[in-house]
């Protein structure tokens, strides 16, 4: 084989193939991984807040227009057979409002679903989204999810996240039966809600 300057052309390919290889360990290396974009340290401490909002949610089931709605049920005779609804699904677009009348101003709206998930007593799993439409929380989220005991006096559910400025919230809600229609089922509940975030 000729020689280039004192080198084997295997020497030269050898030699190309070694720092093409080093190259492209190093610009990986330098390249975000998969769904990681950066990793940023922070250096200076993020002042948290502590914010207490306190509003009422009504579960409205009866009329012509409710914003609680059964959308699955467990087969017939395991769901008709529980007392409790065991089994049962309703998706919800609550409304939340400043005071126990419905009439009163609206602050946002509880949007997800609530499953009656205990067989032997009325318990729920909760999971929505306190979405808020007044003032500067307009646009904001709370995310909750957890078990709601209905028949409690005080129920607790962690919050576990939230959107805009509730951005990275953490923190918990207390729920309270304000009133119950036994004939319609409709329902009150006084939430206050206290959420750490940025």
């Amino acid at each position: 084989m000729a020689e280039l300057r004192g080198f084997s052309f295997t020497t030269v390919v050898v030699f190309f193939f070694f720092f093409a290889v080093v190259f492209a360990i190093a610009s990986a290396a330098e390249e975000p991984h998969g769904f990681v974009q950066s990793e940023k340290l922070v250096k200076k401490p993020v002042r948290e807040k502590l914010s207490h909002l306190r509003f009422y949610w009504h579960d409205v089931v009866s009329g012509p227009d409710p914003t609680a709605v059964p959308v699955a049920r467990a087969a017939a005779s395991s769901t008709n057979a529980s007392a409790s609804g065991f089994g049962t699904v309703v998706m919800i677009d609550d409304p939340m409002t400043v005071g126990p009348k419905l009439s009163s101003r609206l602050v946002g709206r509880a949007q997800g679903f609530y499953a009656l998930a205990a067989k032997e007593e009325t318990a729920l799993l909760m999971a929505m989204n306190l979405a808020f439409v007044e003032g500067k929380y307009n646009g904001s989220t709370i995310t909750v999810l957890g078990r709601n005991a209905v028949f409690s006096g005080v129920r607790e559910m962690p919050v576990v996240g939230g959107s805009g400025l509730f951005r990275l919230a953490r923190g918990y809600a207390q729920a309270r039966t304000y009133s119950v229609d036994l004939r319609t089922r409709d329902a009150v509940v006084e939430y206050n809600v206290f959420v750490m975030h940025y």
